[in-house]
C-alpha cells in the first residue's frame, strides 16, 4: 500500500570518491536538505520598469544530526563517526583522526522508500514500491560539531556541494518512482572521478 507521507525512516549512504558506500542511517536522527536558491535581483530603470538579473544558483547543503560513538569509521560499511569525513580516515584501532588540510570529495544519497532490504543507492522496482531519492556528488564535509549541552553527545554534520561542476554538469540529482507505473529507479553507480550517479 502506498504511503500518504514519508515518515519515521530514511536511508543515508555516504561514499568517498573511489570508495565504497557507508550507511549512516542507524546513528542519524534528522536530515535537512537545503537545495541552493536559484535567486535573482531586480534592477529598477529610470522609466519605472524592472529588469531581472539572474544570480548563480547557490550551493546545496545537507545537515545531519547524529549520535556516533566513535571518532570515525575504521572498517566496514556501517558508519561509526564523522571526524574522518573532514580529515584523513584511519582504518585501524584505535581510530585517530588528527586535523589536516585534506579535502576529499564525497557523495551523499538520502532515500525515502517503502522497499525493504536495500541501501540508499539501491534499485527500486515499481509498481511494487515507491521511493524519493536525493543524490549530491562532488561535495565536501565542511562542519562536524559535537555538542554535550543536553547530557547526550550529539553531532551536527554539514555537507556542502556546488550545484554544478566546472563543465556545467549537475552535481545534484533528485529522483522518484511513484509505484503507479511499471518503472525502475535504478541503482546508483559506484562513485568515481568520472561517474557521479
Amino acid at each position: 500500500m502506498a504511503p500518504d507521507i514519508w515518515s519515521e525512516t530514511a536511508l543515508v549512504d555516504i561514499a568517498a570518491q573511489g570508495g565504497g558506500e557507508v550507511a549512516f542511517g542507524t546513528i542519524t536522527e534528522t536530515v535537512d536538505i537545503d537545495i541552493g536558491d536559484k535567486d535573482f535581483d531586480v534592477i529598477a530603470t529610470i522609466a519605472g520598469g524592472r529588469l531581472v538579473k539572474f544570480n548563480p544558483q547557490e550551493p546545496t547543503t545537507l545537515t545531519l544530526e547524529a549520535y556516533p560513538l566513535d571518532a570515525g569509521t575504521d572498517t566496514g560499511s556501517t558508519g561509526k563517526g564523522f571526524f574522518d569525513l573532514m580529515n584523513t580516515a584511519d582504518s585501524s584501532q584505535p581510530v585517530q583522526v588528527p586535523l589536516d588540510r585534506t579535502r576529499t570529495k564525497y557523495r551523499m544519497c538520502v532515500l525515502w522508500t517503502d522497499a525493504t532490504g536495500i541501501s540508499a543507492t539501491g534499485q527500486i522496482v515499481a509498481p511494487t514500491n515507491q521511493g524519493l531519492r536525493v543524490i549530491a556528488a562532488d561535495g565536501y564535509f565542511t562542519s562536524v560539531k559535537p555538542s554535550f549541552t543536553d547530557g547526550q553527545l550529539k553531532f551536527t554534520v554539514k555537507y556542502k556541494v556546488p550545484p554544478f561542476d566546472k563543465s556545467g554538469s549537475a552535481n545534484v540529482q533528485i529522483e522518484s518512482i511513484s509505484g503507479s507505473a511499471t518503472a525502475t529507479l535504478t541503482a546508483v553507480a559506484s562513485y568515481t572521478s568520472s561517474v557521479k550517479f
